[in-house]
């Protein structure tokens, strides 16, 4: 959907919707196997040389799981696409409204592998998410 992703075209309504202030985590639901998740759009937006924020937008997520996996799929191939080999996920936040969940991840970048929990292959990620079939970049 984003041909450049440094392009705000999804920016100002994602920023809308989860407000200045942000917002909480959305309430974890069961997860309803019935849906089919439709992925609709992205936007990574550059925050500073190693700082990104991945917006993304899915319609029938069956939970707040498919969201940040799809996240964390465009987050992966931006990262190879940059030269970058690992990310570490800071935070996420994730809104539903009439059917569409949106998602608002913070990742930094890096060459090596950095420390903490929630460290992200990107050349793994980016496989794993092929075999998903979870779009990405």
């Amino acid at each position: 959907m984003v041909t450049n992703p440094y392009t705000r075209t999804m920016a100002p309504a994602l920023i809308m919707a989860f407000g200045v202030a942000g917002c909480a985590p959305a309430a974890q639901s069961p997860a309803d196997d019935t849906l089919v998740p439709v992925y609709q759009g992205f936007d990574v937006l550059l925050l500073d040389n190693d700082l990104v924020d991945v917006l993304v937008t899915v319609q029938d997520a069956r939970s707040a799981k498919d969201v940040e996996d799809y996240a964390e799929c465009v987050l992966a191939q931006h990262a190879l696409n940059k030269g970058f080999g690992y990310a570490r996920h800071l935070r996420t936040r994730i809104k539903k409204k009439n059917g569409v969940w949106l998602g608002d991840s913070i990742y930094t970048l890096s060459q090596a592998r950095p420390a903490g929990l929630k460290t992200i292959d990107a050349r793994k990620t980016a496989r794993t998410c092929a075999e998903n079939r979870i779009p990405m970049v």
